[in-house]
């Protein structure tokens, strides 16, 4: 203990030098935006490399299940194609002069850091601004929809889980075509709730939800889950609806980021109704 003393006499005023340093470092960080900007980008590299060398070690103890998902997307994409190609010796297709760019682009990412244990779960993937990974973009994978972007760094990004409850999704049960807004419930990674349903339509358990298309992120149609339990509380209009989520959230790996390519067009033009 007296050697201890010692040494925080000897090195007092370095010590204060440096905590005066970190002082004013947090300061210039949090009261102007280019500095901030920079250090955000410059940590979220940081934390990505160290998240993306722990995901490689993490592979190579899940190759066997990785090629086990990989086989069976490929199966599943193969017999896609088989029934486009059917499907085209029976319909004739006007081909016209144009082509027009597809209102979706995706792009396939890995995911190297994943939290399912907090109310505001995030999703980190190897992929950034250098990939064309921008903000506001759709993460989904084969199983359905997994969050949306939220930072972006060059080479890395971060989003919002569906398993965080600052995140709402337009979805719509395909039975009734009837949409609402699906929230996580806060409680378990397979579950979540689908509000603003009239209690006057049919619901089943078992009926399909799906995106709605509303959001200007997701195409309408990605999976999200179908419905395991509803009712109607006693002076509602609504029901209240469990949802079961097609995504397992513990053991995602790689995903594809969703772009909208109409999405700025989308939001300029209905920018103009605000007035209304």
């Amino acid at each position: 203990m007296r050697s201890l003393f010692r040494f925080l006499i000897r090195n007092y005023f370095l010590m204060l030098f440096l905590a005066l340093e970190a002082f004013s470092l947090v300061l210039i960080v949090s009261f102007n935006n280019y500095q901030r900007v920079t250090f955000f980008n410059s940590s979220n590299d940081l934390v990505g490399t160290v998240y993306e060398k722990f995901s490689h070690f993490d592979d190579y103890f899940s190759l066997g299940q990785t090629n086990a998902h990989l086989a069976a997307e490929n199966a599943f994409l193969h017999k896609q194609v088989q029934m486009l190609l059917r499907n085209q010796e029976k319909i004739t297709i006007n081909r016209p002069d144009t082509v027009e760019a597809p209102a979706y682009v995706f792009t396939a990412a890995k995911i190297i850091n994943n939290s399912t244990n907090k109310q505001f779960n995030y999703i980190t993937l190897n992929k950034g601004s250098r990939n064309g990974i921008r903000p506001d973009m759709g993460i989904i994978n084969d199983q359905g929809v997994v969050g949306v972007i939220t930072n972006v760094s060059a080479n890395y990004s971060t989003g919002l889980s569906l398993l965080n409850k600052r995140l709402s999704i337009p979805a719509k049960i395909t039975r009734s075509n009837y949409f609402g807004a699906l929230v996580w419930d806060g409680e378990h990674s397979n579950s979540a709730d689908l509000k603003e349903i009239p209690f006057h339509i049919t619901v089943n358990v078992g009926d399909t939800v799906v995106t709605s298309g509303y959001s200007n992120i997701f195409p309408e149609g990605i999976t999200i889950g179908t419905i395991k339990t509803f009712d109607v509380e006693s002076g509602t209009n609504f029901y209240n609806i469990k949802v079961e989520l097609s995504t397992n959230f513990r053991t995602l790996k790689y995903v594809e980021v969703v772009q909208n390519t109409k999405r700025s067009e989308i939001i300029k033009l209905e920018s103009n109704n605000t007035g209304e």
